[in-house]
């Protein structure tokens, strides 16, 4: 009983205090190959309906970070043709923010009437979030990160996706600089009723 006390007071820990953290707020050390892996096999205990496994991820090295930089300053540049150089700067340093940086990917391409989109984006979530989890019990920070960027053609031309592929976000990992206060967390009654 003693461990399992123990287990269920640190998995609540985990869970209690992982928080979002800005990826420039991320600094080295992040997690090194060894432990990325044990990032992505958490990742891989996801709930994943008729094995569909219907994500990937996408560890983006220098190469890649500097490909991401010329999609965010072209995606800025097509919303905002005005978009001024000190602007167009800012969106290309985002790619370069946190010692780790992971595209997620969803994957719709399958056949498979039983299990829809939207199911296979719970899926992707769960994965991600097995692997923030995962990330904070080895005392890293993490942050997610969107934006219009991930959706433009570009984005997908850049990074070899497939129709059918869609980037869902941008999971930064690294040591954070400074700590903070975990955010309120909405009371249970807030957001469960039982009928």
């Amino acid at each position: 009983m003693t461990d399992d006390t123990t287990l269920i007071d640190m998995c609540d820990a985990l869970i209690h205090t992982r928080q979002h953290i800005g990826p420039k707020h991320l600094e080295a050390p992040g997690p090194d190959e060894a432990e990325l892996d044990a990032l992505f096999a958490a990742a891989a205990a996801a709930p994943d309906h008729h094995q569909l496994r219907p994500w990937r991820f996408l560890v983006l090295g220098e190469a890649a970070r500097q490909r991401l930089s010329e999609v965010f300053v072209e995606a800025l540049r097509q919303r905002d043709p005005q978009a001024l150089p000190d602007q167009l700067e800012d969106a290309r340093i985002k790619a370069f923010r946190g010692p780790v940086l992971i595209m997620a990917i969803v994957d719709l391409r399958a056949d498979d009437p039983e299990v829809p989109a939207f199911e296979r984006v719970f899926s992707l979530g769960c994965a991600v979030q097995n692997l923030l989890l995962a990330a904070r019990a080895r005392g890293f920070g993490s942050g997610l990160s969107s934006g219009r960027a991930l959706h433009v053609p570009l984005m997908h031309q850049a990074f070899g996706l497939a129709e059918g592929e869609q980037p869902v976000c941008f999971i930064s990992l690294g040591t954070p600089q400074r700590s903070r206060p975990i955010r309120p967390r909405p009371a249970v009654a807030e957001f469960v009723q039982r009928i």
